[in-house]
C-alpha cells in the first residue's frame, strides 16, 4: 500500500524489522497483567512479517514497548486486528503503561483513533463515533467534546474502513506537559485535542496493548496484528 512509501520520506525511521522484536520489550507491570502469579504481559510474537499479540492465558494482557523514548513525534502503524480484542497505541508510555492512548478498541461499542488518558484517571476521553455490534457499521456518538467532527458518513464507513485488510493508523503528539495530539485513519484526520493540564511526562515510549480481562468470546482465538511501524521525531519548539 502507499503507506509503505512514506517511511522513505526524510525523517522517518522504521521501528520494526519485520522478523523480530528487536528494539521492543514486553512489560507485565500494567494493570492488564492481572492473573495471579503471572509475570508476562500477554503473548507477543512475530508472524508473517507482523507483530501479533494475544492474551497468553484467559484474562491476562499487557503491552510491548519500544526500548527508546521519544518526546515530540509522529508514529504510523498498519493494523489488521480481529474484531473483539481491545488494543491501543500508547504515546509517551511509562513502563507500567501510563500514556496518552490512541484508541484501537476494535470491538462493539469501541472506537479507533479517539484519545484516552491510559492510567491518567481516564482523562482525556475523546471520541466522535462508536462501533455498533456489526463490524462494518458505526454510529456517531460524541464523547468528551471532540474538536474534530467525524469526517466519514456512517453509510460510507464499510468502504472507508477495510475490515480484514491492512489499514493505516497514525498519531502525532507535540508539546511538553500540555501536548496536542492528532490522529488519522487511512490518511483522514479523526481527532485532535490539546491537553488542559500537565499530568504526564513529556517523554516516553511507544507501546502496543493487548487488554486484560474481557469476555472469552472477545479474546479466545483472536489476535491483534501490527506491521509497518515507523516514527518521525519532531524538533521541539521550546
Amino acid at each position: 500500500m502507499a503507506a509503505h512509501s512514506r517511511a522513505d520520506e526524510a525523517g522517518w525511521e522504521s521501528l520494526f524489522d519485520g522478523g523480530s522484536l528487536t528494539g521492543w520489550h514486553v512489560s507485565a507491570k500494567t494493570g492488564h497483567s492481572r492473573t495471579s502469579g503471572n509475570t508476562s504481559g500477554g503473548r507477543w510474537v512475530v508472524e508473517d512479517g507482523a507483530v501479533v499479540g494475544s492474551q497468553d492465558m484467559p484474562g491476562n494482557g499487557g503491552i510491548v514497548l519500544t526500548d527508546r523514548e521519544f518526546g515530540d513525534f509522529e508514529v504510523v502503524v498498519e493494523m489488521r486486528n480481529d474484531f473483539g480484542p481491545d488494543s491501543g497505541l500508547f504515546l509517551r508510555s511509562t513502563e507500567d503503561g501510563k500514556a496518552y492512548q490512541a484508541m484501537i478498541d476494535y470491538h462493539a461499542g469501541g472506537n479507533l483513533m479517539g484519545i484516552y488518558g491510559e492510567g491518567l484517571g481516564g482523562k482525556p476521553h475523546i471520541r466522535n463515533y462508536n462501533f455498533e455490534n456489526e463490524v462494518t457499521r458505526i454510529n456517531l456518538n460524541a464523547i468528551g467534546d471532540p474538536q474534530v467532527p467525524f469526517p466519514v458518513l456512517p453509510e460510507a464507513w464499510p468502504s472507508f474502513w477495510r475490515h480484514g485488510q491492512w489499514n493505516e493508523l497514525r498519531a502525532r503528539i507535540v508539546g511538553g506537559g500540555k501536548p496536542t495530539i492528532t490522529t488519522w485513519i487511512n490518511g483522514v484526520k479523526i481527532s485532535e485535542w490539546t491537553e488542559t493540564e500537565a499530568r504526564h511526562p513529556p517523554r516516553g515510549r511507544i507501546a502496543l496493548q493487548i487488554h486484560g480481562g474481557g469476555s472469552p468470546q472477545d479474546y479466545a482465538g483472536k489476535f491483534v496484528r501490527y506491521r509497518g511501524m515507523r516514527v518521525r521525531e519532531i524538533p521541539s519548539t521550546k
